[in-house]
C-alpha cells in the first residue's frame, strides 16, 4: 500500500477508535497539531534535516485511570530522502499507553510523601517509514508508575520495554528486553495561567545486539513544550487553541552510537515551532 494511503488509513482508524470511548470518560481532550523544525538528524545521515510532524492527540480519564494515543505523520525534507529519492520520507509513528491507577482499583488513597498514587502502565508504539531503512517497530511497554501530587502531572515510570522490527521486509528481528526511566508532566507556569510546560523524558538501556550484529548504546530522549492558550488570551474558549515552541534532544538515537559509523545524525538538538487545535 503506497504510504499515503497508509497514512490516511492510520488516522481514520485512529479517530474511529477514540470516538467510541468518548461517553465513557470522565474527561477527554482531543488535538490536532503542526509542529516545525530544520534540525532534526537521523543515524547515517545528516543532522540538519527539515520535518513538519502533523499529529492526532487523544487523552481521556476513566474510572480506574487514562489513556493516551499519539498519532505522528512525520514528513521529512530531500535531506532525509525516500526511497528513490524522489522526495523527502514519510514516517507514521502510533503511541499508546494506559495507565491504571492502583488506588482507584482498590477504593484505597496510597498517597506516600510526595506521591498522590501509584499505578501500572503498559502500551506499545508502531512505526512505518518510506526511506532506505524502512523501519517497521513494534514494542511493548509495561511497568510500575509514581504520580506525583503536583499541579497538572508529573508521572514517573520504570518500564519494560520488547522492541524488534523488521527493516525492508526482512524476518522480524526482536532485541533484548531492556529497561526504561520515563518521566511525563504537564505542568502550570507560577505566575502565568495561561502557559503550560508539558513534555516527555526517556533514559532507554542499550538493547543488547541490533539487527546487524553491532552493540547498542543507552539513549537519552527529551521532548518538551512551552504553550500558550492563544484563544483565551484573545478572548476566545479556553484550551482550544495553543501555540509554542518546542525542542527535542535525542542522544544515541534508536540505539547508534552517535561516536560510531551512525555519525553525528545519532544525535538531535532540534527547537521547533507548534500549534494545536483541540476539541
Amino acid at each position: 500500500m503506497h504510504t499515503t494511503r497508509k497514512t490516511a488509513l492510520a488516522l481514520a482508524l485512529a479517530a474511529l477508535s477514540l470516538a467510541a470511548p468518548v461517553s465513557a470518560a470522565d474527561w477527554s481532550d482531543t488535538a490536532l497539531s503542526v509542529r516545525y523544525g530544520e534540525r532534526f538528524a537521523e543515524p547515517f545521515g545528516p543532522n540538519d534535516i527539515g520535518k513538519t510532524i502533523i499529529a492526532l492527540t487523544h487523552a481521556s480519564g476513566y474510572k480506574y485511570g487514562v489513556n493516551f494515543f499519539n498519532a505522528d505523520v512525520l514528513i521529512s525534507d530531500s535531506s532525509d530522502p525516500a526511497v528513490g529519492g524522489r522526495s523527502g520520507a514519510q514516517e507514521v509513528y502510533v503511541v499508546y499507553r494506559h495507565l491504571l491507577d492502583l488506588g482507584k482499583v482498590t477504593g484505597t488513597s496510597l498517597a506516600w510523601g510526595p506521591a498522590r498514587g501509584f499505578g501500572l502502565t503498559a502500551g506499545f508504539d508502531l512505526n512505518t517509514k518510506n526511506d532506505a531503512y524502512s523501519s517497521r517497530k513494534r514494542m511493548f511497554v509495561l511497568g510500575p508508575t509514581v504520580m506525583f501530587d503536583v499541579p497538572g502531572f508529573l508521572n514517573l515510570s520504570l518500564l519494560a520495554l520488547q522492541e524488534s522490527n523488521a527493516p525492508n521486509g526482512v524476518s522480524r528481528y526482536t532485541y533484548d528486553t531492556h529497561p526504561a526511566l520515563a518521566a511525563e508532566w504537564s505542568l502550570a507556569v507560577p505566575g502565568f495561567p495561561l502557559l503550560a510546560f508539558q513534555g516527555y523524558g526517556l533514559y532507554i538501556g542499550n538493547k543488547g545486539k541490533d539487527e546487524f550484529g553491532g552493540d547498542t548504546k543507552p539513549e537519552t530522549h527529551v521532548d518538551m513544550k512551552l504553550m500558550a492558550d492563544v484563544g483565551a488570551l484573545l478572548g476566545g474558549p479556553k484550551g482550544t487553541f495553543k501555540a509554542g515552541v518546542a525542542y527535542e534532544y535525542w542522544r544515541n538515537k534508536f540505539g547508534n552510537d552517535t561516536k560510531g559509523p551512525a555519525g553525528s545524525g545519532a544525535t538531535a538538538r532540534t527547537p521547533m515551532v507548534r500549534v494545536e487545535y483541540h476539541f
